[in-house]
């Protein structure tokens, strides 16, 4: 019995340390505020809104011609309901700073989410064409079906598409949650708030970093470990809302490494950016950037050959596996 009191006596000490913890550390705890988002449900709403752009690829039942309507129907119906919830609560959490009364954010809520449906056909034809753009940039895919169901570029683009929308219909914190979403899944970082035109592909994709205020033009091309990123985020909270993060012109390639920095540089239509190039000021049309040739160096029972490694093992390739 007196261990068993000891026990407890420490279990006290220990919850009387983490609720002294809360008061002091109120910034990362959520109590008593009646605001709390679902980011299951969210994650949830995500995917019912791919099963309206991709109808029959990620359902769980069969689809037919002869009932889609009624499904597409019931589909519209649960993601209007639920997300109406989480879009008011989204606008809660931020209003309660600004003594927003709630039954505004339930009308702007309700505002919010039919603008967002009515959207749907829209991204339904962004998204064939940023399928089409996988298909035909990647010699290596046997059909369109395999692009939907497998490559980490389409999910992470699709989720962004339908996070973007949000994001300009006003809605905080629920498009980041659906981003961030998919970054952990696909390890492809890109923000709500990037504007990215159409048969945009993003090619393997590991490690790609796409920036708030980045602009990306049609037919765009990158690869694995490319960052669109700031040059230097040393302001902080001083460089919201200002342009950080580079624009990319239509017809534009970047190749896998590559990071090109700034909200001032602009990368002109057709132009190639190389491997591991490292880019802070503005590139020119048609222009092709490589770092300089690197040198191979080879030992072999002590003696030693060097190679320079030329561009034209790169230029005369029309793709990079």
């Amino acid at each position: 019995m007196c261990m068993e009191r000891s026990q407890s006596a420490k279990m006290e000490e220990l919850v009387s340390a983490l609720l002294e913890s809360y008061e002091q550390h109120a910034v990362i705890s959520n109590i008593d505020s009646g605001k709390q988002l679902n980011r299951e449900m969210i994650i949830k709403i995500c995917d019912m809104v791919r099963q309206v752009l991709f109808p029959g690829y990620f359902d769980y039942k069969r689809l037919k011609s002869g009932t889609i309507r009624y499904h597409v129907g019931e589909l519209l119906e649960n993601i209007s309901y639920e997300l109406t919830k989480q879009v008011q609560k989204a606008l809660d959490y931020v209003g309660q700073e600004k003594n927003i009364p709630t039954g505004e954010n339930q009308e702007k809520a309700e505002r919010i989410v039919e603008a967002f449906l009515k959207r749907l056909p829209w991204l339904r034809d962004m998204l064939a064409k940023d399928v089409q753009a996988a298909y035909d940039g990647d010699p290596a895919s046997f059909n369109t079906d395999e692009v939907i169901f497998s490559y980490p570029g389409i999910y992470a683009i699709s989720v962004n598409r339908i996070a973007h929308e949000l994001h300009v219909l006003g809605v905080p914190l629920i498009p980041r949650i659906m981003t961030e979403h998919a970054h952990s899944i696909t390890g492809i970082d890109i923000h709500p708030g990037a504007v990215i035109g159409e048969y945009f592909f993003i090619d393997h994709g590991t490690g790609v970093v796409i920036g708030e205020t980045t602009e990306i033009g049609k037919n765009v091309k990158i690869y694995q470990g490319v960052t669109l990123g700031a040059l230097s985020t040393r302001g902080g909270q001083s460089l919201r809302n200002t342009k950080r993060h580079p624009t990319l012109k239509d017809n534009v390639t970047v190749y896998s490494g590559a990071s090109i920095l700034g909200g001032e540089t602009v990368i002109g239509e057709g132009a190639v950016i190389g491997s591991n190039a490292f880019i802070t000021s503005s590139v020119p049309d048609e222009t092709r950037v490589s770092i300089k040739n690197p040198e191979l160096q080879f030992k072999v029972r002590g003696s030693v050959r060097t190679q320079e490694l030329g561009q034209e093992g790169f230029f005369n390739r029309k793709e990079q596996d």
